[in-house]
């Protein structure tokens, strides 16, 4: 009887060994993780299938394409304000002709349209941002639509809480989306403090439904109106109030005032989430009244997520690297590349494109910065510059071609941003808005510390090598 329960107990390892090898080999897409993970599920009994289905099985984009399918997400202009009332725009910029392939690339992969009229405001750290989004709110008439990931309950946070709640008491319709994880960075939290008020709050997947530490919104959106937007990479707390002596570690960051047309981008994407969050369709024509031009920029607003069927920002990002001419300059505070992202960083700089990679030499997250060093060799070796920005913590994300493209928005290059969570970017094709951010850009880089391919190779000591190639070794999951 044991030998024919041991018989059993074998033949079950071997078909759960043979049933994962075959699931990796028909779906894995790339060869090397496909034939890694075959070699783990038959050479490792029992343990290879288990670590196979824990950490081998992409169920992050599965969940969110089974809430696209079942109509928990909603994708698509036609749910809320009719298309035909926006044109796109004709023509890109006479400086900007080269590009007509990055636009086409992105009228393909992305639904939004490309629309004229609009303009953007930089506003660095909270000093400069806060201060103008308060005004937007104390001013709101009819509507007021917040989407964050971090909303603290801290002084700055109250300020915010009590500007709401004062806008809501005059019977402006307050809608707030917090990411149930994000909210968990303070006690207590911005949604106990507007409990009672007229205010309506959204928690973004609470925890209690499964825990997912992946699958975060951490879009950051402030739509006043429905004609006067905000959107960056800050968060709202004290942390981002940089002129302080006191409180948490500082962040530095910049967020964008927008005016224009592609308001009604923002306010579409919010109204998405605000409907998986709670059910409620928002289809009232003064959530999108008639915009007037603001400015001569171009901008097309890339809401991007694991239910997208394309990975947009991603193929985005590749295509603005492919039709650089003269220089790209990246500031990003989490930089975990790719095989691909990395393949066309390199063949951008031995195009001769002038490529600047600006990262923080103080991070928050110190695994990340550890997985981010083990990739620079290879970008130092092909000429691609790096730099080290001094403390405090810088958060800033931007990506600049040639001084007429940039990338602005919540989303970092890194995994996380470009396959695991929600993100909100906008491409903008404007000369003053590049040469403006170009001259922060420049600025930064002043301040900061050059990055060279001896210190990487050679300053490193041993145990710093395997750290941070241990670390490179998570990176997908980072």
């Amino acid at each position: 009887m044991d030998h024919v329960l041991q018989g059993l107990f074998f033949c079950s390892l071997t078909a759960l060994a043979l049933l994962s090898a075959g699931h990796a080999l028909l779906l894995k897409r790339d060869p090397r993780s496909a034939l890694g993970w075959i070699i783990v599920c038959l050479t490792l009994p029992l343990f290879g299938p288990l670590l196979y289905w824990s950490m081998g099985v992409n169920r992050i984009s599965r969940k969110a394409r089974q809430w696209l399918e079942s109509g928990r997400r909603l994708a698509g202009w036609e749910n809320f304000s009719p298309r035909n009332t926006r044109q796109a725009a004709s023509t890109l910029p006479p400086e900007a002709k080269y590009l007509n392939e990055l636009r086409s690339l992105s009228d393909r992969v992305v639904s939004t349209l490309l629309v004229p009229g609009n303009r953007l405001t930089p506003l660095e750290n909270g000093e400069s941002a806060y201060p103008a989004m308060l005004d937007a709110i104390n001013h709101a008439t009819h509507s007021i639509n917040l989407s964050t990931y971090i909303f603290d309950g801290d002084p700055t946070g109250r300020r915010f809480v009590k500007a709401l709640k004062d806008a809501a008491a005059r019977g402006v319709e307050v809608r707030i989306i917090i990411d149930s994880l994000g909210e968990k960075y303070s006690r207590p939290t911005a949604r106990k403090l507007l409990k009672g008020s007229k205010v309506r709050v959204g928690r973004f997947l609470p925890l209690r439904q499964g825990g997912y530490v992946n699958l975060r919104n951490h879009r950051k959106i402030l739509v006043v109106d429905g004609s006067r937007g905000f959107t960056g990479g800050m968060n709202i707390g004290d942390r981002h109030m940089v002129k302080r002596d006191s409180g948490p570690p500082v962040v530095k960051d910049m967020h964008f005032m927008v005016e224009g047309q592609v308001v009604s981008d923002l306010q579409r994407t919010f109204l998405e989430d605000w409907y998986f969050v709670t059910g409620e369709l928002v289809k009232d024509k003064r959530f999108f009244p008639t915009i007037s031009p603001a400015g001569g920029a171009l901008v097309r607003a890339v809401s991007d997520g694991p239910d997208k069927e394309f990975r947009k920002l991603n193929w985005i990002i590749m295509g603005a690297l492919s039709c650089a001419r003269e220089r790209v300059q990246i500031m990003t505070p989490y930089f975990i590349p790719d095989r691909p992202l990395i393949s066309a960083l390199v063949t951008t700089a031995l195009r001769g494109v002038e490529v600047t990679l600006v990262l923080p030499s103080l991070n928050n997250l110190p695994f990340v910065h550890w997985a981010g060093r083990a990739y620079l060799w290879e970008l130092l070796q092909q000429g691609i510059k790096v730099y080290y920005q001094p403390p405090p913590f810088v958060h800033t994300k931007l990506l600049l071609v040639d001084n007429i493209w940039s990338l602005i928005g919540s989303a970092n290059l890194d995994p996380r941003s470009l396959r695991l969570n929600f993100e909100l970017n906008l491409e903008v094709y404007d000369g003053e808005l590049a040469r403006q951010l170009a001259d922060k850009f420049a600025a930064a880089v002043a301040e900061s510390r050059e990055v060279t391919l001896t210190e990487v190779d050679n300053a490193r000591s041993i145990p710093e090598k395997i750290r941070d190639g241990m670390a490179k070794l998570f990176s997908p999951y980072l």
